[in-house]
């Protein structure tokens, strides 16, 4: 589970990224983070995940305070940050391994889990070799097994899907759904608004660090007839 409550974020005394936020990602859901560029996503996603301090408000991670208790919190979290070009002198198989020990993963199941991993996503081949070698899609993949190497209950993704190949874009996708199904929380930012119409039970809409919606898909359109996704986002962000 996931509360943020009335979280701000601003930047320089003057820049506004975030403006009073309140997001709820029960257990269960997969919920969809849509806005524009410059929305407040990624400002919003790194206050979640500890790596920025909100001005005011509280965050709460399957009920650890993220100011409080941010090792407990962040220990539940698995986080895909918006670039995946970091550690490139690593290995891959290096890589994992450090998460791993970060998050103190037994040896088996590490083990376990990179491989089912490696298969999943095509990576297998490559863990040897440093990632710096390797694509820009790779990476990305790279970055989604090593986030959940430690089977967080809360998955907190910042456009997962950018730079995947379409098998392993499935392969994410199925993932998220398996892993909301089993009783966990899933909040995944996208530009790919056909992606949150499939995939998310609910979304939320912001622009300029401000919720212009948050429920389920077929609540939003219901507020706008005959108008499918992509339409209402372009109307909802046409007027702020």
């Amino acid at each position: 589970m996931i509360k943020i409550s009335n979280i701000t974020k601003t930047y320089d005394g003057t820049i506004k990224a975030v403006d009073g936020l309140n997001l709820t990602v029960n257990d269960g859901e997969i919920v969809g983070f849509i806005g524009p560029n410059g929305a407040g996503k990624t400002t919003t996603l790194k206050m979640m995940t500890g790596i920025l301090k909100p001005d005011t408000g509280s965050i709460l991670i399957n009920d650890f305070d993220m100011q409080k208790d941010p090792l407990k919190a962040k220990q539940v979290i698995g986080y895909i940050a918006d670039s995946p070009d970091m550690f490139l002198r690593l290995k891959g198989i290096e890589f994992m391994n450090l998460i791993s020990d970060i998050y103190n993963v037994p040896t088996q199941d590490r083990q376990e889990r990179i491989s089912i991993f490696a298969n999943r996503f095509e990576l297998t081949n490559v863990l040897d070799k440093p990632m710096q070698s390797y694509s820009h899609g790779m990476r990305q993949k790279m970055m989604v097994a090593a986030a959940l190497v430690h089977n967080p209950a809360v998955w907190i993704l910042d456009e997962p899907l950018t730079g995947l190949d379409p098998k392993s874009a499935f392969e994410l996708k199925k993932m998220m759904r398996e892993h909301a199904d089993a009783g966990n929380s899933v909040l995944f930012s996208t530009h790919v608004l056909e992606v949150a119409e499939k995939l998310c039970d609910k979304v939320i809409i912001i622009n300029h660090g401000k919720t212009l919606f948050y429920g389920t898909l077929d609540e939003l359109t219901n507020q706008y007839s005959n108008m499918d996704l992509e339409k209402i986002f372009l109307e909802m962000t046409a007027h702020e």
